[in-house]
């Protein structure tokens, strides 16, 4: 194919972009509206086989048929009951009391219920709604650019605890762009395998426990001295119960999945289970509310899952006009080092997260660029890591960026002008560009938490020779064989 008709899926990408921004209709219509556009016009100049976009309907099929999309709706089920029950109010009012020594209960709170709650609450969407109703109420006193920074952080820390919906669908998003790389010429896989979703837990637990220690340091350092409001100053009994046994409870799942002794979505389903025992004993929740409960899980999960049949789509149509192969050949051809390369690539999908979310990224994006950049760097696990950093760097700076924009709406706070934002969000950036470079420089710090190899003792290839006995030894049992049937 040529070089004008191999970077239309360039101009593809753009398109959407301009549509997302400028439309404000649905991603997945933008998505598979662009798609038949340039798959219309691919095929008028006869650079596209109509034949081929059959496949739409069976790659669809495909989809359905996954495993892991039962994930989907258990997550958004989990994070749509979490911001109705009082579990996580339970847990911020025991964190806030427990952590009010230090004059910055409040902010230390906020954190830690992000991160309890995060791995089960499946996106940054509702983490965000989650910690808006929680935390805005009780900032008190604290500047409101700190505060939309305090729940803009927080949202975020889903991105990179396992085992979140982000994580366990960019686990099998590298799986096949891992495969994909293994593929390519210049690419020596060795002694490696190809890496699959607890390979990606194991490569995020430390980066992100480095972010969330340090992020935890800045929050106590923005929320000092700051009064609390609507906080009560003594808490109940139950609410301790609560915040027991629901942390206990989360760690235990998250352990369970980091070892390897429970899958991601049987996780969820458990939460889920648990959460919904815990509405029906304290009968937090009347019949209106759990019809409600249902229809936002219906809805949500709907979205997603038209956002991943448009990504399909997309994402073929952008095959079919081979610049996928181009992408990867360029690369390949760069005269840069292979780290410069790499940087680059990182840098343009900083610039698509500032844009999209992080569903939209990993449908759309991340198949697309990861297959060269696993190439380029030589090891999958930092990848996976260093995309999710970079996703959850995105999603920080204002103003399109993802988190930022949610905190902002949803909060209710004044509106703090954005250069203010920026600067109380600038600890938690320059931490998140720290831990970054610290990965994209030291591979080995992905890999400190790998599960050990298993041994097998490898025999030696047969020889030419032995090869030749043993087909001989072969023919002649075939041989024994048939002359004792002819003379039976």
């Amino acid at each position: 194919m040529t070089a004008p008709f191999a970077t239309a899926g360039l101009w593809m990408l753009l398109t959407l972009a301009a549509l997302i921004i400028g439309t404000g209709l649905p991603v997945w219509a933008l998505l598979i509206g662009t798609a038949s556009i340039f798959a219309a016009g691919g095929w008028i100049i006869g650079a596209i086989d109509a034949s081929v976009l059959s496949a739409i309907s069976g790659r669809t099929l495909g989809l359905l048929e996954h495993d892991l999309l039962q994930a989907l709706p258990l997550y958004v089920f989990v994070g749509v009951l979490l911001q109705r029950l009082t579990v996580a109010d339970a847990l911020f009012a025991t964190l806030a009391r427990l952590f009010r020594w230090t004059g910055a209960g409040t902010s230390v709170a906020a954190f830690g219920v992000g991160a309890l709650v995060a791995p089960m609450n499946g996106s940054v969407a509702s983490s965000s709604s989650l910690l808006a109703r929680l935390v805005a109420p009780r900032l008190g006193n604290m500047d409101s650019a700190a505060a939309t920074a305090l729940i803009s952080a927080s949202s975020t820390i889903g991105v990179v605890v396992p085992p979140s919906l982000v994580l366990i669908l960019l686990g099998d998003a590298m799986l096949r762009a891992h495969t994909e790389a293994s593929n390519l010429p210049n690419y020596l896989l060795g002694s490696q395998r190809i890496i699959n979703t607890q390979d990606v837990f194991h490569a995020a637990l430390l980066p992100a426990a480095c972010v969330l220690a340090l992020w935890l340091l800045v929050a106590w350092w923005q929320g000092r001295r700051v009064r609390a409001a609507n906080q009560p100053s003594t808490v109940s009994g139950s609410q301790w119960l609560v915040s027991l046994v629901a942390a206990t409870a989360t760690l235990l799942l998250l352990g369970g999945v980091f070892v390897g002794q429970v899958f991601a979505v049987e996780a969820a389903a458990t939460g889920a289970f648990a959460l919904v025992c815990t509405a029906v004993v304290t009968r937090s929740l009347t019949r209106a509310q759990w019809q409600a409960v249902l229809m936002d899980t219906m809805n949500l999960s709907g979205a997603l899952l038209a956002l991943l049949v448009g990504a399909s789509t997309f994402s073929l149509v952008f095959r079919l006009w081979g610049t996928d192969m181009w992408i990867t050949q360029t690369l390949q051809a760069s005269t840069l080092p292979p780290l410069a390369t790499a940087a680059a690539v990182l840098l343009l999908v900083a610039l698509c997260a500032w844009v999209l979310d992080a569903f939209e990224m990993i449908f759309v994006i991340i198949p697309i660029v990861a297959p060269p950049l696993i190439n380029r760097l030589g090891d999958a696990q930092q990848t996976a890591v260093l995309l999710l950093l970079v996703l959850q760097l995105s999603f920080l700076i204002p103003p399109m960026g993802y988190a930022v924009m949610m905190a902002r709406t949803r909060s209710g706070l004044v509106h703090a002008t954005l250069l203010n934002t920026l600067r109380a969000l600038l600890p938690f950036i320059a931490v998140q560009c720290a831990v970054t470079v610290g990965v994209f420089l030291a591979p080995w710090t992905v890999h400190l938490l790998d599960a050990p190899a298993t041994n097998v003792t490898e025999e030696a290839a047969p020889s030419a020779q032995e090869l030749d006995q043993l087909m001989r030894d072969m023919a002649d049992q075939g041989s024994a064989v048939d002359a004792k049937k002819a003379t039976e």
